[in-house]
This record gives C-alpha cells, sequence and structure tokens, in this order.
C-alpha cells in the first residue's frame, strides 16, 4: 500500500514539474526578444558623384529683360501692343501726348529752311563783291581808280564773306534745334531695344503715365523679356561658393517639369555676397542649358534647381549614404545579427557615398536606421535585399 502510494506521489511530481516546464518554455517564448525588421541593400559598384546644390528655390531668368518707361511724363496717346505681343527691335511701343514738341520740330524746321535760303543770298553777294574786287584791282593797274577804291572794294567783299560765314553757322544753329527737338520728342516715346514678348503694361491710352523717380518703385510702362535666352539662377551657400568654377557640369531640375533633369553648365558666378538673413549668406551662381530644345517652353519666374558636379568616379565600390551613422559607421547583417564596421569614405552625395574600406562587394548594409531597436548586436529580419544600380 505504501508502494502504491509513493508510486502515485511519483506520477503527479512528474506531471507538476511538466506542467512547470511548459509554462517556463511559453513564458520563455513570449518574452523573447523579437526579430527587427529591417530593409537591406545590398553592397555594389557604380558611379558616384560630389555635388552641391543651391540652398533656396532658384529661378529661370531671361538673358534680355527691360523694364521700360519714358523719361517725362504724360498722358498716354499711343500704345501700339499688347501683353503677350512679339516685337522687334525698334519698333514703337509707346507715346506719350507730344504735340507741342511736334509743333516745335517743325517751327526748328522752318528756321532750318529759312537760314539755308540766306546762306545762297549771302553767300551769292559775297562772290559778287569778290569779282568787283578783282575788276578794282585791273583799273588800278591801268591807272584808272586810286588804291584807295581797291581798299573800299576789299572791305566791303570782306564784310559780304563775313556774312557768307555767319548765314551758314545760323544753319548749322538751326540743324542742332531740329535735333533738340527731335531728341525731346523721344523722351515720350518707348521703342523695343530689342525683339522680345511684352511681359506687362501699366497704363491705357488716355491714361498718365510716371516715369519712376530716384529711390521710388514706381511699376514700369512696359516690361520686355526676350524669352529666346534663358539661364536659371540659384543661390549657393557662401561656404560651398569656393568650390564653384565657370563651365562646371551641372544638372537643373524645374517644379514645372517633375521627375525630370538637364544638364547644363555655369555661366557666372557673382562676385559679391548676398545677405538675406544674417545667418543666410549665398552667392548666386548663373546656369544655362546644354540643350534648351529639350526642355520646352519655360516661363521667366518658373522655380529650379541646380545641381553642381564637383567630381566624378564610375565603377567605384559605393554604398547608399542613407545606410551610414555618424562617423563613417555601417549596420551589416551577418545572419540574423548586426555587426558595426568603421567605413572610410570618399566621394559622396545625397545617395551613394564612395567605399575606400571596411565594406566589400555583397555585403547587406541597414538602411532603415530610423527604426527603434536597430543597433549592433540586435536580431533583425531581413526583407529582400535591394540590389544596387
Amino acid at each position: 500500500m505504501i508502494s502504491a502510494f509513493r508510486s502515485r506521489w511519483a506520477r503527479r511530481a512528474l506531471i507538476g514539474l511538466a506542467i512547470l516546464a511548459v509554462v517556463g518554455l511559453a513564458v520563455w517564448w513570449l518574452g523573447r526578444p523579437q526579430p527587427i525588421p529591417v530593409v537591406l541593400t545590398e553592397i555594389g559598384r557604380g558611379r558616384v558623384e560630389s555635388t552641391i546644390a543651391n540652398t533656396r528655390a532658384g529661378t529661370v531668368e531671361a538673358c534680355q529683360r527691360t523694364k521700360l518707361s519714358t523719361i517725362v511724363g504724360g498722358r498716354i496717346e499711343v500704345l501700339t501692343v499688347k501683353e503677350g505681343a512679339r516685337v522687334k527691335k525698334g519698333q514703337l511701343l509707346m507715346q506719350l501726348w507730344n504735340d507741342d514738341q511736334q509743333a516745335a520740330e517743325r517751327l526748328a524746321q522752318a528756321q532750318l529752311e529759312t537760314s539755308r535760303k540766306r546762306v545762297v543770298e549771302a553767300c551769292t553777294i559775297a562772290a559778287s563783291a569778290e569779282r568787283e574786287v578783282a575788276r578794282q584791282v585791273e583799273l588800278h593797274k591801268q591807272g584808272f581808280i586810286s588804291a584807295n577804291a581797291i581798299d573800299t572794294a576789299r572791305a566791303a567783299a570782306d564784310a559780304k564773306v563775313a556774312g557768307c560765314a555767319t548765314a551758314k553757322a545760323d544753319v548749322a544753329q538751326a540743324e542742332a534745334n531740329v535735333r533738340l527737338s527731335h531728341v525731346q520728342q523721344g523722351r515720350t516715346v518707348l521703342i523695343a531695344p530689342f525683339d522680345g514678348t511684352v511681359a506687362k503694361i501699366v497704363g491705357e491710352i488716355g491714361e498718365y503715365s510716371t516715369p519712376s523717380p530716384p529711390g521710388v518703385p514706381t511699376p514700369p510702362a512696359i516690361d520686355l523679356i526676350d524669352e529666346s535666352c534663358l539661364y536659371v539662377k540659384a543661390p549657393m551657400d557662401e561656404v560651398d561658393a569656393p568650390k564653384v568654377r565657370e563651365g562646371q557640369v551641372v544638372r537643373i531640375s524645374l517644379d514645372a517639369l517633375p521627375g525630370h533633369s538637364f544638364p547644363g553648365k555655369v555661366r557666372r558666378i557673382a562676385p559679391y555676397v548676398t545677405t538675406v538673413e544674417k545667418q543666410a549668406r549665398t552667392v548666386d551662381i548663373e546656369a544655362t542649358f546644354d540643350d534648351p530644345s529639350k526642355v520646352g517652353r519655360l516661363l521667366v519666374g518658373n522655380s529650379a534647381d541646380v545641381e553642381v558636379v564637383l567630381a566624378t568616379r564610375d565603377n567605384v565600390l559605393r554604398v547608399p549614404t542613407a545606410a551610414l551613422l555618424e562617423g563613417s559607421r555601417a549596420l551589416v547583417a551577418v545572419g540574423d545579427r548586426l555587426e558595426e564596421r568603421k567605413v572610410k569614405t570618399g566621394l559622396s552625395n545625397w545617395e551613394y557615398t564612395e567605399v575606400v574600406d571596411g565594406l566589400t562587394g555583397g555585403d547587406k548594409v541597414v538602411t532603415s536606421l530610423e527604426r527603434a531597436g536597430v543597433k549592433a548586436g540586435a536580431t533583425v529580419e531581413a526583407g529582400p535585399a535591394k540590389p544596387a544600380k
């Protein structure tokens, strides 16, 4: 009987131990560290570029753009164009009321004509007086007149010649008055200085047009743009400005054409620093398109970004820049564990960084560093590795 009791107790003890083992195993299983899902990228070879980009949005500008205003104010009498019209160099765009100046020019023309006729009259008389002097000299040689008569004839002839010269001077003065009146009329007209498109007109026929005095930002009467030549003006941080040189290759992207970039070159670097804010000092650069025909029609004022290519290396080992921690460190997946490696880098941009040492082709690095728990030694659950492009 005692043996049977001990046997039942032993069985119960074994069952209890088994239950405790199962519970313990369940607790361990439920409390074990869960693998962290991460995104891996396989290290490969390809091109790496060192680039810099503008700090604020750039702007599409026209090579030629002028904001025209008349030199003097007045009522608009003639307006030959409308906004959006194409014009040719030398074409009349706008004219103010200038009837008084036109009358002054007609008066000057009449005075000029009168002066020219007086030249004919005075110079004809002078020529006759010169001939009279010659006759007096012949008569004196023959003894018919005295030397005093010759002197009198010479004085009269000299006076007539001087009158001819004065009449010619009056013609020059009259011609200057005609030119002056024409210039004064030019103060009331606007002429296209180049072929272009009228972007904006301020004023209508009958309205008063006021020129912009110094220091007063009065809107121009006509804004004329040459759309045949466009470039992008972009601000670069003053720290990056010394790296930029004229003729460097750039990539230009436009908000109006998302997903596309166009090759170009740096054509100009501003010789001064622009201070928008105390903490934002920039240097403006200008970039042109290599093939404007591929860009299509752009509008002056479109926003654009310029990426300047400083250096390029092809077929080098590279790692996604997003996979690098501070201090040029990377987390590499070895099995289901993460291992930290120090990486020696070369050229770098926002997308890829050249690997000089520390990684080898085929290594899989973590690019999802922002996820909680991603650190050296962590157990990870890797998704499909992204092959290098």
